[in-house]
């Protein structure tokens, strides 16, 4: 079994001028980073043409299906059934984005196959965490 989970998604940027727009975008899960989830968005979704990632809490994501989560950076919430908002705030400013529930859910249930609700901390290098923020010292 791979340890990385790499989903393509569909996202609808919302957007009051012109209008909405489909984009694609990835979701990324990595057993080496157990508490983390990616979103990665290709450089034609952005305003400066380089692709965007975003990095968050595997929790956050999976509290903000059924409710509202977050107070940072990244905050999420259920729009209908069917559907999920992500807000990302930057300095340069906000994007709200919305997922199909369906395709969240099948992404968290993938990587809960790989690295258990709980069992984060058990696939953690430490020590080659603490040797990398060393070297960067």
């Amino acid at each position: 079994m791979s340890s990385v989970i790499d989903q393509a998604v569909q996202a609808r940027l919302i957007a009051t001028a012109p209008r909405s727009q489909v984009i694609p975008a990835s979701l990324r899960y990595d057993r080496a980073d157990p508490f983390a989830v990616r979103l990665v968005f290709p450089p034609a979704a952005s305003l400066d043409g380089a692709e965007v990632t975003w990095t968050f809490g595997r929790e956050l994501l999976e509290e903000g299906l059924h409710g509202a989560a977050g107070a940072g950076d990244v905050q999420i919430w259920p729009y209908d059934d069917e559907d999920v908002v992500i807000e990302f705030h930057a300095v340069g400013g906000m994007a709200v984005v919305q997922f199909e529930t369906q395709e969240l859910r099948a992404f968290l249930t993938q990587s809960y196959e790989l690295v258990a609700k709980g069992d984060e901390a058990r696939h953690l290098d430490v020590e080659a965490d603490l040797a990398a923020l060393l070297r960067e010292a």
